[in-house]
C-alpha cells in the first residue's frame, strides 16, 4: 500500500478513456466532491447513499473504481467492502477515511481494497488514486483477455496458416480492423467467429478499451453492455437470437449511437464498435419473423465469412499438433505425438463442429489416452455415415473407468461441437441454454 501524500502529488491525474466510477458515501456534501473531482478527470460517476445501494449497482453494470465512506451511518464500511469484493473479486476499492481511522484503512487494504485516500482530501489526492488503480484494472483485464484467447482458441495458431482462402480472409480482416464499422462475422459454429472478432478488437484503434461480449440470447438490457463497452467494442454473439425489445433498442443505437439507460430519463451518447456473430442466414431469420430486418440492414456494413474448417484443410493437422502440445503442457503430459493414422484420420474427417471439435478431440485424447503416440482410435472420431445409435452415444473411451461428470462433459462437448448453435445443442441435450453454459463453464468448455 502507498499512502498518498501531498507532496507526491504535482498535477491533477487525467485518464483519456472514458471510464466508470462509484461514489459511496452517506454524505451528500461528500458524495457530490468526490463526483466533481472525477468527472473533471474524465470519469461517469454514480453516486449512492448506501451499501445496499452499491450491491445493486454493481449487479447492474461494470465499475472501473469504487471510493468507498468506511463511515455508512449505521453500516459498517468493512462489510460493505467484503460483499463487494465477494460478487467482484479484483474490485478496484478505494476506501475513504478520516486521519484518525488509519487502523481501518489499513484493516481495509488487508481486506483486498486497492488503496485508500484521507478525509480532507484534495482533488489532486482523489484523481491519482483513481488513476492508480483504473490503469491497473485495464492492464489486469488485458492481460486476462490475452491469456484466455490464447488457452482457449489456441491463438497464435489460428492465424498461422498454409491456406491461400484462410490468408485472403486474414487480410480483409486486417482491412477491416482498421476502420471502425460496425462488422457481421459469418460461419458454422465452431469455426472460430469470436476469435476473430477478438483479433480485430485488438488490431483496432480501440484495442487499449474495454471489449465487452455478451451471448445474444441471454441479453435483457442492452443500454447496460454499451455502458460497459463505453470507448471499446461490444461483441454480439449470435446476434440472431437478441430478445425483440432489445433488437429495437439495438437498431436505435446503430442509428444514431445514442441510448437511454434503464431508470435514466436523459438520452446518452455511446461511444461503442459493434461487431456480431451469426452461424445463421439472417436474411431466413428476417423471413421466419425472429429478427428485424433494420437490425439485419444496420449489421451487414461489413460482412466477412470465417471459412469453416474443411475450406482449410491445409490447416487441421498443424492445428492438431498445436492443440497436442498445448493441452500436453495442461495435462502435464510433455512430448505428445500424432501418429500417421491419427494425421490421416484428421485430414479425412469432415469436422462438422470445426474447430471447437478439433479442439475438443484433441483435449479427449490427451486426457484419457496413455501413450505418448496418440493413434487414429484415441481420436474418438466419426465418419457421418456412423451415425451413434439411438440407445445414446458411443463414447471413444466405453469400457476404460472414468466418472459420469468425464461422460457428461464428453457428451456435451460433442453435441455442442455438431449442433448450429448453442440453443440448437441445449435442445439436444434436453436442458435450457442457461443451464447448458453453467455446465460448459464447469467443465472448461467455454
Amino acid at each position: 500500500m502507498q499512502r498518498l501524500a501531498d507532496r507526491d502529488i504535482n498535477t491533477a491525474a487525467t485518464l483519456t478513456a472514458p471510464w466508470a466510477a462509484l461514489v459511496v458515501d452517506d454524505d451528500a456534501g461528500v458524495r457530490q466532491s468526490l463526483r466533481l473531482c472525477l468527472e473533471a478527470a474524465g470519469a461517469r460517476v454514480l453516486g449512492v447513499a448506501s451499501g445496499g445501494a452499491a450491491l445493486e449497482a454493481l449487479e447492474r453494470g461494470r465499475f472501473d473504481v469504487v471510493f468507498l465512506d468506511l463511515w455508512l451511518g449505521a453500516e459498517a464500511g468493512l462489510e460493505v467492502l467484503r460483499k463487494m469484493l465477494q460478487r467482484q473479486p479484483g474490485l478496484g476499492v478505494i476506501v475513504v477515511t478520516a486521519y484518525a481511522s488509519f487502523e481501518s484503512a489499513v484493516n481495509a487494504v488487508k481486506l483486498g481494497a486497492a488503496d485508500y485516500v484521507p478525509k480532507p482530501f484534495t482533488p489532486d489526492q482523489v484523481r491519482l488514486a483513481a488513476s492508480r488503480v483504473v490503469e491497473a484494472q485495464r492492464l489486469r483485464r488485458k492481460v486476462a483477455e490475452l491469456q484466455a484467447a490464447l488457452d482457449e482458441t489456441g491463438e497464435p495458431a489460428f492465424f498461422e496458416s498454409l491456406s491461400p482462402r484462410f490468408v485472403t480472409f486474414l487480410q480483409n480482416a486486417a482491412r477491416v480492423a482498421a476502420s471502425d464499422a460496425v462488422v457481421l462475422l459469418c460461419g458454422e459454429s465452431g469455426s472460430g467467429k469470436t476469435v476473430v472478432a477478438r483479433w480485430i478488437g485488438r488490431h483496432s484503434s480501440r484495442a487499449d478499451a474495454p471489449f465487452v461480449t455478451v451471448s445474444a440470447p441471454s441479453l435483457s438490457d442492452i443500454t447496460v453492455k454499451i455502458r460497459d463497452a463505453e470507448g471499446g467494442t461490444l461483441l454480439l454473439d449470435e446476434v440472431s437470437d437478441v430478445p425483440a425489445d432489445a433488437q429495437a433498442r439495438l437498431v436505435r443505437f446503430l442509428d444514431d449511437r445514442t441510448y437511454e439507460p434503464v431508470g435514466e430519463v436523459q438520452e446518452q451518447q455511446g461511444n461503442v464498435r459493434v461487431i456480431a456473430t451469426t452461424s445463421r442466414d439472417l436474411v431466413a431469420e428476417v423471413r421466419s419473423g425472429r429478427m428485424r430486418d433494420d437490425l439485419r440492414q444496420r449489421l451487414e456494413v461489413v460482412t466477412l465469412s470465417v471459412p469453416a474448417l474443411r475450406e482449410r484443410p491445409e490447416d487441421i493437422v498443424p492445428l492438431a499438433r498445436h492443440y497436442l502440445a498445448l493441452f500436453g503442457r495442461k495435462q502435464r503430459r510433455p512430448g505428445l505425438e500424432l501418429s500417421a493414422d491419427a494425421e490421416n484420420a484428421l485430414r479425412a474427417h469432415t469436422w462438422p463442429g470445426n474447430l471447437r471439435e478439433l479442439r475438443n478431440a484433441i483435449e479427449r485424447a490427451v486426457i484419457l489416452g496413455s501413450r505418448q503416440i496418440i493413434d487414429g482410435t484415441e481420436l474418438g472420431l466419426m465418419s457421418p455415415s456412423h451415425a451413434e445409435p439411438e440407445d445414446g452415444p458411443s463414447f471413444a473411451h466405453v469400457g476404460a473407468m472414468v466418472s459420469l461428470d468425464a461422460l457428461e462433459r464428453e457428451h456435451i462437448a460433442r453435441v455442442v461441437a455438431q449442433s448450429p448453435s448453442l440453443e440448437a445443442a441445449a435442445r439436444v441435450l434436453g436442458i435450457d441454454a442457461t443451464t447448458l453454459q453453467r455446465k460448459r463453464k464447469r467443465y472448461g468448455l467455454m
